[in-house]
């Protein structure tokens, strides 16, 4: 008997794991070609096909965005070839790596299996749908999550394995995006230190320190086997970073009630629960702070206020909500070790759960507000295997043009033939940074994204002389005779008058939303 509900179970659990992967997969799959919004749809595409064919970031062009998203999509075009599936797939995957991750974690605390299902399958509703396609902030996000998962794991089990692959999921987050993994590196640093002043164990932190020497010797590795100067690393990826970080600070602030506690207030209540347990036991007995429980339980809630922070610093749509079902399936399993008698507290959190996803997948995934799509009309939608077979399956409407997505395409078409006729070597500086991808040519781009201040150093940035001469320098370098801008740009369409001077080009206007810049004789550039 005792052998058939062992069995039971082991089959339970693995209907659920398959279902999982199926939903948190399909559910992506359907929303990521519900629409795009270029800028963010479209970056990993070009770049993971630059560096499919042996155009590297920070070598070849300038970028502020972490790199492992890139090598990642050049390895999925690689496997299932280059098509708009495949790159919405990487995000599918992403999907359910978190999904997953979740499951897995609730499970290793023991919780109810139909449970640990529940609140999975939330997660995979609320994470990667929000954009579809993949996206710096949810790689580093759901990345930076996982290694508060490992972290708390490693207290609650005697594993070192967990300690061992931390710091390796730590750097791949950062190799995502800085943030917020900066912000999850602090507080996991913080709270070991914490953790190993009164449970000093020399081989944990020999495994955490194996650990960071693996991804260190990884990652030098890499930039070695493909020439990538660590100096240009540094410099793109650290310094010029960290100089925009006043101007994120504007964003946090003021820290007013309303946008930290009102806007978000569904985060708040998911971990009110362990926030009051905390506070009870504290109370009780003032040595709790010294507990792993405790350590488990301010990881978990500095989580949600590193994410808050995270959203309100950058100028994305909201996609933070996902950690809901991940605090309330921790809100949940302290909620049976302390107030398993108080049945109404467990009913209002499931409420709350059942609730906020379904508010939130409604109106910021189905009517895909990140991708700034509220007011679009999907049936307006057009098949973009027009554009290219490349990009099938995706259902073309644009923030660009939410009214007209046929008119949007008509000119794209137009820009794309007149930019194929021309043989000659170019730089293609567009938003809709897919050209290059369906015409089968490498674009010559000196920089991955084409957004003032934020992503390219402006003429007031003391970084902006470095940017100058690394543009001048690809341009010279490639002997390129010509650079085609297709606008519009979300980031301005006077691009190439920053970094070059009025006497090194005749601009003409070709289209509508196609510029022609001839490169002439000048200082700057050696023809």
């Amino acid at each position: 008997m005792l052998f058939n509900k062992m069995n039971l179970k082991k089959n339970v659990k693995i209907f659920y794991i398959l279902f999982l992967f199926l939903f948190s997969v399909l559910i992506n799959q359907y929303y990521g070609n519900q629409g795009i919004n270029p800028i963010d749809s479209f970056f990993s595409f070009n770049s993971g096909y630059d560096i499919l064919n042996g155009h590297y970031p920070f070598k070849d062009y300038w970028t502020i965005t972490g790199p492992f998203i890139a090598f990642v999509q050049a390895i999925f075009f690689k496997i299932l070839g280059v098509s708009w599936f495949s790159y919405v797939f990487h995000a599918s995957i992403f999907n359910f790596i978190i999904t997953i991750s979740t499951f897995y974690t609730f499970c290793k605390f023991k919780l109810n299996i139909h449970y640990c299902f529940i609140y999975s399958l939330f997660v995979s509703i609320l994470a990667y749908p929000s954009s579809g396609t993949p996206y710096v902030d949810h790689h580093a996000s759901y990345l930076s999550v996982i290694s508060i998962f490992f972290f708390i794991l490693a207290l609650k089990t005697k594993s070192k394995f967990y300690w061992l692959v931390l710091p390796i999921i730590l750097g791949i987050s950062f190799l995502s995006k800085q943030a917020p993994t900066g912000h999850f590196f602090l507080i996991i640093s913080f709270l070991s230190i914490f953790y190993f002043i009164y449970n000093y164990n020399f081989q944990k932190i020999l495994f955490g320190l194996i650990g960071t020497i693996i991804f260190l010797s990884m990652f030098i590795l890499i930039l070695s086997m493909n020439k990538i100067s660590i100096i240009s690393f540094y410099e793109q990826y650290i310094l010029f970073p960290l100089s925009l970080g006043e101007s994120r600070l504007n964003f946090l602030f003021p820290l007013e009630f309303n946008r930290i506690i009102l806007r978000f207030k569904l985060i708040h209540l998911s971990y009110l629960i362990l926030l009051l347990i905390s506070f009870k036991e504290i109370l009780k007995n003032f040595k709790y702070v010294k507990s792993n429980e405790f350590l488990i339980i301010v990881s978990l809630i500095t989580t949600s206020y590193a994410l808050i922070i995270h959203q309100l610093m950058t100028i994305n749509g909201l996609y933070i909500f996902f950690i809901i079902p991940i605090l309330s399936g921790f809100s949940h399993i302290y909620y049976e070790k302390y107030l398993i008698h108080k049945k109404y507290i467990l009913y209002l959190l499931i409420f709350i759960t059942t609730v906020s996803t379904g508010y939130y997948a409604n109106k910021y995934i189905h009517k895909r507000d990140f991708m700034d799509l509220r007011l679009a009309e999907m049936s307006k939608a057009i098949d973009a295997q027009i554009l290219s077979k490349k990009l099938n399956g995706l259902k073309w409407i644009t923030v660009l043009n939410i009214s007209n997505p046929e008119q949007e395409i008509l000119n794209l078409k137009k820009a794309i033939d007149i930019i194929q006729k021309d043989k000659r070597k170019k730089i293609i500086v567009t938003d809709y940074q897919f050209i290059s991808v369906i015409s089968s040519i490498y674009d010559y781009s000196p920089s991955q994204v084409w957004f003032g201040y934020h992503v390219n150093p402006s003429k007031n940035s003391k970084y902006f002389k470095l940017y100058k001469d690394f543009f001048i320098e690809k341009i010279n370098e490639n002997e390129i005779k010509v650079i085609y801008v297709v606008k519009p740009l979300w980031g301005g369409d006077h691009i190439i008058e920053k970094p070059l001077s009025k006497n090194c080009f005749k601009k003409v206007g070709i289209t509508e939303i196609l510029d022609k810049y001839t490169l002439l004789k000048c200082d700057d550039l050696k023809k």
